[in-house]
């Protein structure tokens, strides 16, 4: 870990811990399991003891287990994210940074790919948990994650073929959220800022723009490769058939939301092209990635993933499980050891493709698409992160449910909010709506608490209720 005395990285040096990075992730892969397994028992030991002695959160954790001996992963205590974010500046290892300079920090959208001191990414999640979050990560994780990505995603086997894909024209869009520090597009930013001549290859596009405009933005750049949520490929799939978006891709690929099989199948014939999932988080941006077999691998020598139920104990292979714990092995500035990261996931037999990787199945996130008539009675698709993003963002607002109850209606459960949270949130709406030219909805705000999942109290943040969903058109609710 960089010490608050050493000087910043430049891109030379990020290059070469990069190149580094990837020679680790490259012989990990070709280790057999119990090699890997050492090594991650060896980076666990590590990081346990750099939390014990750096961060005064994990001190209090773990000021009753033995001081000495290795500590095995099930006899540690299991975080959550409201414990980090209760005494954010507690969990680093860094003693300098404060929570102020953090929050500073993240409320810069100028500062989105931008190193905090010039050497650890912040990078903002809220989840289905409604607990917003912010994630610290060194330079070191920083390389993991991005070589994890170069190597056993893309199947790159060095920086330099990286560069040779980008001079026979290979160019790669991002249609995401844009605007806050989130983990992809800061990380894709951060790689445009170190390497300038990425920058041309590499665009990002925000979903919160009008449709019409993003389709002009992706035909004027012209990507061979499209990364993007299950949800946002689908609407964009919809322009491609409709023949007003005109790609042509060599690779698809998905992440942040459950890809459904037969979703999965359209995308491959719409824009004929290989199409390929990915899960990662803002705790660990590269957790797992699909082999052709379709099964996600997960990168065990750096992230460790414990499927376990209600009382955070094991599930079996096959079971689902209630919760993941998430250790990020590659990050010492935030220890995360047996990090409630909230999602389900079941562990699968070995996989056909040959991979010693563990197989995992994610569930993922179930939000719906919500669609309104505007004023020509023409259709339009909101996506569910553009309206989580605008009630986040706009209206600093994080645990509330939008259920569709008729085309003209959008009701809002937040719970027993004050009068001026529930204007806020109207407004941020409005004015969401309005950029993607819908008017005339009635948005009504429920005092009523938003409704949870009864087994895992996760929260499906967007709803269409079935009258709506029923409609063979919105515009004929």
């Amino acid at each position: 870990m960089l010490s608050p005395s050493e000087p910043p990285a430049t891109p030379f040096l990020e290059l070469g811990q990069l190149g580094y990075a990837s020679l680790e992730v490259w012989l990990g892969g070709w280790a057999d399991p119990s090699a890997r397994r050492q090594q991650a028992t060896e980076r666990l030991q590590a990081l346990i003891r750099t939390a014990r002695a750096e961060s005064p959160l994990y001190q209090r954790l773990y000021r009753a287990l033995p001081a000495h001996a290795p500590l095995q992963l099930g006899e540690l205590p299991v975080v959550t994210k409201p414990m980090l974010m209760a005494d954010v500046a507690a969990s680093l290892t860094d003693r300098s940074v404060k929570r102020t300079d953090l929050e500073s920090f993240v409320a810069d959208p100028s500062l989105v790919g931008s190193l905090f001191r010039e050497r650890y990414a912040v990078w903002t999640s809220s989840g289905t948990s409604g607990e917003p979050g912010m994630f610290v990560h060194d330079s070191r994780a920083l390389a993991i994650y991005e070589a994890l990505e170069m190597v056993r995603f893309r199947g790159l086997s060095s920086f330099a073929d990286y560069g040779t894909r980008i001079l026979s024209g290979e160019r790669f869009a991002l249609v995401m959220v844009t605007g806050g520090h989130f983990a992809s597009i800061s990380s894709a930013e951060h790689l445009r800022r170190a390497f300038p001549w990425l920058a041309s290859s590499i665009a990002p596009f925000s979903l919160l723009t009008p449709l019409d405009e993003l389709v002009a933005g992706l035909n004027g750049f012209g990507p061979t490769l499209l990364a993007t949520y299950p949800t946002a490929a689908e609407m964009l799939a919809d322009e491609q058939e409709a023949g007003r978006l005109k790609l042509r891709l060599t690779e698809l690929w998905t992440g942040g939301e459950y890809l459904a099989p037969f979703v999965k199948a359209r995308l491959r014939q719409v824009f004929d092209c290989r199409v390929r999932n990915g899960y990662g988080a803002s705790e660990f941006l590269s957790i797992a990635s699909e082999c052709p077999h379709g099964a996600l691998h997960v990168n065990d020598d750096w992230v460790l993933l414990e499927p376990v139920d209600e009382q955070h104990r094991p599930v079996p292979p096959g079971m689902p499980s209630h919760t993941t714990l998430l250790t990020n092995l590659a990050n010492h500035v935030q220890p995360l050891i047996r990090y409630d990261l909230g999602d389900s996931i079941t562990m699968l037999p070995p996989c056909q493709c040959g991979s010693t990787l563990p197989a995992i199945r994610v569930e993922g996130r179930h939000d719906d698409v919500l669609r309104f008539p505007d004023k020509d009675e023409h259709v339009v698709s909101l996506l569910p992160l553009v309206l989580t993003t605008a009630v986040e963002e706009e209206a600093n607002v994080h645990d509330f449910q939008l259920i569709q109850t008729s085309a003209h209606t959008l009701r809002v459960a937040i719970g027993a909010a004050s009068a001026d949270v529930g204007d806020r949130v109207r407004k941020a709406l409005r004015g969401c709506l309005a950029r993607h030219r819908v008017h005339g909805v009635a948005i009504e705000i429920d005092c009523e608490a938003p409704a949870r999942g009864p087994r895992s109290g996760k929260l499906r943040r967007v709803v269409r209720a079935p009258v709506v969903q029923n409609q063979a058109e919105c515009g004929h609710a």
